[in-house]
């Protein structure tokens, strides 16, 4: 069956929250109810209708064309099924996902990933800052899931990730992994400075190296491990360029000895 298509009629006139248009909401309602379902987050109301032209399909595939920076909450709490972005998004997509996978073909804005549970989340653009991150007064960031990222992110990619494993093929901006408490982040590209500062433990690979790393990491020597072969056939099924930088020997530091030092970076 084909999917559900939604098509931009134009840039709206202010940020759109599209958290209700994910697959376990939508089953069921017919074309007219969803095109009546709210989308504002200021006192002006817009409805999915005033906003894109419907092409009735498969509510378990969302399609979402010409999308932009002010489409927000993109596959918020998602639990299954599939949803395409054909066009840049704005912040928080794929907000605690718990499951399915959402792609992105552009851009998307700061905290991508945010709470994540589970489930696939691709973004062929770059990402913004603190993917995989929590939002103000939350304690933990990624709690599960692949986040891929095929262009560069932002700063403090991973902060406070607890578990998951967040893969990037470009760079990445400073203190990314910072605050980790477990899970993996591998970053292909050049890393800005201080990455993994105060991580707890967790895993970073660095491939290309980082700008300066943070004094209180301890140099353990080059290792090569069947752990990172074990990690590169795993990461294989969606980036090989990343898996091909786990086949070989990598010097391991563990850190960050200013917390509990249960950490670890291979550059």
């Amino acid at each position: 069956m084909r999917p559900l298509v939604l098509t931009q009629r134009q840039r709206p006139d202010q940020r759109l929250d599209l958290s209700p248009l994910v697959p376990h909401l939508l089953g069921g309602k017919t074309v007219s109810e969803i095109e009546r379902t709210a989308l504002n987050t200021t006192r002006h109301p817009v409805s999915v209708g005033d906003v894109f032209r419907l092409r009735p399909g498969d509510t378990q595939q969302i399609r979402i064309v010409g999308s932009c920076d002010r489409i927000d909450r993109v596959g918020h709490e998602m639990t299954g099924g599939e949803i395409v972005v054909e066009g840049d998004v704005g912040i928080q997509a794929g907000r605690r996902m718990a499951g399915g996978r959402l792609t992105i073909r552009g851009d998307a804005g700061p905290w991508a990933a945010s709470g994540m549970r589970g489930g696939v989340l691709e973004i062929n653009g770059n990402a913004g800052e603190r993917l995989g991150g929590p939002l103000a007064g939350e304690t933990t960031g990624m709690r599960g899931g692949i986040a891929v990222v095929r262009g560069n992110a932002g700063e403090r990619a991973g902060d406070r990730m607890r578990r998951g494993t967040i893969l990037i093929e470009g760079t990445a901006g400073t203190y990314a992994g910072s605050r980790m408490i477990a899970g993996t982040l591998v970053i292909r590209g050049k890393c800005a400075a201080l990455p993994g500062y105060l991580m707890r433990r967790g895993t970073i690979v660095l491939a290309e190296g980082a700008d300066a790393l943070s004094p209180t990491f301890v140099d353990c020597g080059v290792h090569d491990l069947m752990a990172l072969r074990l990690m590169a056939s795993f990461v294989a099924a969606y980036s090989p360029r990343l898996a091909s930088s786990l086949k070989q020997p990598l010097r391991r530091l563990a850190g960050d000895m200013a917390v509990s030092g249960k950490g670890e970076i291979f550059v």
